[in-house]
């Protein structure tokens, strides 16, 4: 995100006093820069955590360095960090990049990963340490398993994995959405950090922080050819539409979950085993499961497939919800609703995606376009 945004996403949405940082001895903050990240650096950090521990020797595996830095590296640990099972390989995940600095996405991923992620009964990355500034700057650090050491693969926007592989995906999405549906573990009283769906600044105008990149996408030739020629006629209407979704989301009753929010296959990683692992937790919200299912089907399957599989899709991950336990999940015909009204996220998030960011972007708008134009999604939200 824009680094000169207007000064209202400047601060961040929670109040860090509510978010004491979860290792008080760390009286400095966090680096902003990898200049200052090394041996000795991770030693200190990790021995907050883990007493005794040293990096004898730290060295660079592989840098991702975009919107957020994703850093693996290679760990020569001490005895006590051999004790400890922290392994050679890690990935350390921070805001290193300099960008994305106006919201606070990377202290929120920490937060979960802290608090949340050992109640989640998927299987996601395995977190060594996470920490996070609670000075009102919304750095955050975590540290992971470096998942290439695993043997599967991570996920790609544009992967073709086909019907039969996505329906065996909705039982780990439903069980994914199921581990705390309707649970007081994630009430505003009991999990303050947790940002409610549609009804934070990062959610609500989100449009109108990436409205540069959605201008940038404007001028690409590529894009405009797969646009509907009436969103580039006036390409407001998308923040016009996204407003609205916004408000029925606020207004809609229905049982709370955890949702991972950036629900797309590039933030998954597949195991050799074929299962599916959930990673990017960024955006994790407490919200209602549509916007994870809808972002990851429409964006997973080819036009053709989604027109021909959707509503069965729909009902056999009800069928998975219900099967975890979830009391009041609501009816097919409200979820198809549901469905329809949440492909605009999927819309508005693409619109605004670079492909420098590691996604490709042009495939994934022809998919949410088509589909917006296949439900009526833009009527539905008074466009």
């Amino acid at each position: 995100m824009d680094p000169q945004a207007p000064a209202l996403y400047h601060n961040p949405v929670i109040d860090p006093n509510c978010v004491p940082r979860p290792y008080p001895a760390r009286t400095g903050h966090l680096p902003t820069s990898m200049n200052d990240v090394d041996a000795a650096w991770l030693s200190k950090m990790m021995s907050y955590k883990y007493p005794g521990v040293e990096a004898r020797s730290m060295e660079t595996v592989q840098l991702l360095n975009s919107h957020t830095t994703k850093w693996r590296i290679k760990v020569d640990w001490n005895d006590a960090g051999q004790a400890a099972g922290l392994p050679a390989h890690l990935c350390m995940k921070a805001n290193w990049s300099g960008s994305f600095d106006n919201v606070d996405i990377h202290a929120l991923e920490a937060r979960f990963y802290h608090f949340m992620a050992k109640e989640m009964k998927v299987p996601t990355a395995n977190c060594y340490y996470a920490d996070w500034d609670d000075d009102g700057t919304a750095h955050g650090l975590i540290v992971l398993e470096d998942l290439v050491q695993r043997g599967g693969k991570f996920g790609h926007s544009t992967d073709d994995n086909g019907v039969e592989m996505i329906m065996q995906t909705l039982e780990g999405l439903a069980t994914l959405h199921g581990s705390l549906w309707g649970s007081d573990k994630i009430s505003p009283a009991n999990a303050p950090w947790l940002q409610t769906q549609m009804d934070t600044p990062c959610d609500s105008d989100q449009v109108r922080i990436m409205w540069q990149w959605i201008e940038a996408n404007l001028k690409d030739p590529a894009f405009c050819e797969i646009a509907p020629q009436h969103y580039l006629d006036d390409p407001r209407k998308v923040e016009r539409a996204f407003d609205r979704l916004g408000e029925i989301d606020r207004a809609y009753d229905a049982p709370y979950c955890i949702v991972l929010g950036d629900c797309h296959q590039g933030n998954t990683y597949i195991l050799p085993s074929g299962e599916r692992l959930w990673l990017d937790w960024q955006l994790v919200r407490r919200g209602r499961p549509w916007r994870d299912l809808t972002y990851f089907v429409i964006g997973a399957l080819t036009i053709e497939e989604r027109r021909k599989h959707h509503k069965d899709i729909v009902k056999q991950y009800r069928e998975y919800l219900i099967a975890t336990g979830a009391l009041g999940v609501p009816s097919f015909e409200e979820a198809w609703e549901q469905t329809r009204l949440f492909t605009m996220y999927g819309l508005q998030a693409w619109v605004a995606n670079l492909d420098a960011w590691g996604q490709n972007g042009v495939p994934m708008n022809e998919r949410f376009f088509t589909a917006a134009e296949d439900y009526g999604t833009w009527q539905l939200l008074g466009e």
